[in-house]
């Protein structure tokens, strides 16, 4: 990419973000939201599972800059991605997590028909990554009895056409490249080609299943470049990115692109868009100060080198000016960068969501 492209696409970044700033909230735009994947979109399931093994947020400093300062399961100060997505589409925020929602007294919610949230940090594509986690079969499981609740309650013919309209929204990939580097670091040319091809083969296989319980529309969040957050880069003699994991980034990255694109191809109706959350990191990591950020290195939260060998908790040294940093913690995102990279995914170019952006994906009547 020139100097000349990059600088338009951060001049655009720019506007959009100035946009989003005096944008008037609307109506929800689709009936409901349906969230799966891991920590980049867990709202507080893990709160709910049993066990010492289980990874968790639902403690200080995490929530800092959440309303009320609450710790609310998520891995962020504030709010994470999915939050914001869900602002733009015209809800408060993220749905809340299914294994809450029994305990709720709005029937609405109750039932799933304003969108529930799967997600489980430490999960991954396949059922070997994470432990004491809500598995992505799982997952599509729980959204299966879900399914069957609505049906009873609305009818069956009702239901599908609120699940056709509404918006199915994935983020997951990184725990399982975690995984596979954890256990290979130096993994041959043709080790990387096969884990990345049967990686993708299962996320598919998740996509039709969802597919097949009435979901039409697919928004996906890519994974950004995981090598260069503070934990990879605190195992780095240099403190550089790992360059093993931002390869097998973008090998997967480029399969589920495919992926996508071959079953649009083949089942009727189904439309979607592939957010990427890594343009938008790699944006911020090459133009930080033009984007608002001056520390895209090491953790706001955290303790060790770049504050990345432990995760956030009550007795981590904290950063104050936590809107300044990309990253809140050894692996994810501040509050900040999660805002910036719901608007350029919501409504940016085809450089940070494709074929279509989430707001084309969203409005999408046909």
């Amino acid at each position: 990419m020139t100097t000349a492209s990059t600088a338009g696409m951060i001049q655009a970044l720019l506007a959009l973000v100035a946009f989003s700033a005096v944008a008037v909230a609307e109506a929800a735009k689709v009936p409901a939201m349906y969230v799966f994947g891991d920590s980049t979109a867990d709202v507080g399931s893990n709160n709910y599972l049993p066990g010492s093994a289980v990874p968790r947020a639902n403690f200080p400093h995490n929530g800092v800059d959440f309303p009320t300062s609450r710790a609310t399961g998520r891995f962020s100060n504030g709010y994470n991605g999915v939050d914001f997505l869900a602002l733009n589409m015209g809800f408060k925020r993220s749905p809340p997590p299914f294994l809450s929602v029994a305990n709720r007294t709005n029937k609405q919610i109750a039932t799933g028909l304003l969108g529930v949230n799967f997600a489980s940090a430490g999960s991954g594509i396949l059922d070997t990554t994470g432990d004491s986690i809500v598995a992505m079969s799982k997952q599509v499981e729980q959204f299966e009895t879900l399914r069957c609740n609505i049906s009873a309650r609305i009818s069956r013919e009702a239901a599908d056409n609120v699940l056709s309209r509404s918006l199915f929204l994935l983020s997951t990939g990184g725990n399982d490249i975690f995984a596979f580097f954890s256990a290979n670091s130096t993994p041959t040319v043709e080790q990387k080609q096969l884990f990345t091809r049967d990686l993708v083969s299962q996320y598919k296989t998740h996509m039709k299943a969802l597919y097949d319980l009435g979901a039409r529309k697919i928004a996906v969040i890519d994974v950004p470049p995981i090598g260069c957050c503070p934990y990879p880069r605190s195992l780095h003699p240099l403190g550089a990115c790992i360059d093993v994991l931002n390869e097998l980034t973008r090998g997967f990255n480029k399969g589920v692109k495919d992926a996508m694109h071959s079953l649009s191809a083949s089942l009727s109706g189904f439309k979607y868009s592939i957010g990427s959350s890594h343009a938008v990191v790699q944006s911020i990591m090459k133009h930080p100060q033009r984007l608002g950020f001056k520390e895209v290195t090491t953790a706001c939260c955290g303790s060790g080198r770049f504050n990345g060998k432990t995760g956030c908790t009550p007795n981590a040294t904290l950063c104050d000016n936590r809107h300044e940093y990309l990253f809140w913690d050894l692996l994810h995102p501040t509050h900040a960068t999660s805002k910036l990279a719901a608007v350029a995914i919501y409504n940016g170019s085809l450089h940070f969501a494709a074929p279509i952006n989430f707001r084309q994906l969203v409005e999408d009547q046909s």
